[in-house]
C-alpha cells in the first residue's frame, strides 16, 4: 500500500523520532503479520503518537490484517492512553467499513473476556461412537493371577530326537 507523507504533529523532539515514526508507520502496513503485530505493540508504548498512527490505520482503507493489528495495539495501550484507546475502539464499531467494525467488535469481546458465539450442537453430535472396545492388555512379565506359583516351561525349538 502506498502511503502519503506524514505530517509531524509538533510533539516529536528531534529528527530521529520523526524517522522512527515513519518507519513504524510503514511497517504497520506490511504484508507480514508478525511484523504488523509487533509494530502495533511498539506503537502502543508511544502514547499520543502511537495512538494517532493506530487510529489512522484503523480508519483507513487498509487490509483487515492491519486493522486487526491496530486494534491489538489499541488494546495494549497503557497508562493514561487506555481510556482514549477504548473510546476509539468503541467508535470503530459504528464505522461504515465492515472490516473496521468487525475488528473493533472482536477487540471489545477480547477486552471483556466474552467468548465468540458458536452454534450449539446436540450432545450426541459431539461424541464419536466407538468402533471397538479397548481392553487392558497386561505388560510383559506380569502374571494375571498372582496366587498361583509360576511354572517354568522349557521350550525347545528342536524337533524331538528318536533313538
Amino acid at each position: 500500500m502506498k502511503l502519503g507523507k506524514r505530517k509531524p504533529t509538533g510533539r516529536e523532539k528531534d529528527e530521529a523520532s520523526i524517522e522512527l515514526l515513519e518507519k513504524l508507520r510503514e511497517q504497520l502496513y506490511s504484508p507480514n503479520l508478525n511484523v504488523v503485530r509487533q509494530t502495533a505493540y511498539q506503537l502502543s508504548w508511544l502514547q499520543e503518537d502511537g495512538l494517532e498512527l493506530l487510529k489512522e490505520a484503523l480508519f483507513s482503507n487498509a487490509t483487515r490484517r492491519t486493522k486487526n493489528a491496530a486494534t491489538y495495539g489499541l488494546r495494549k495501550m497503557r497508562g493514561r492512553m487506555t481510556k482514549p484507546a477504548l473510546l476509539l475502539i468503541k467508535a470503530g464499531t459504528e464505522s461504515t467499513n465492515s472490516a473496521t467494525s468487525q475488528a473493533c467488535r472482536n477487540a471489545i469481546d477480547i477486552l471483556f473476556n466474552r467468548r465468540p458465539k458458536s452454534p450449539r450442537r446436540h450432545p450426541s453430535q459431539n461424541q464419536r461412537p466407538n468402533r471397538f472396545e479397548i481392553k487392558d492388555i497386561p505388560a510383559r512379565g506380569q502374571r494375571k493371577n498372582t496366587d498361583q506359583p509360576r511354572v517354568r516351561r522349557l521350550v525347545s525349538h528342536d524337533p524331538p530326537r528318536r533313538s
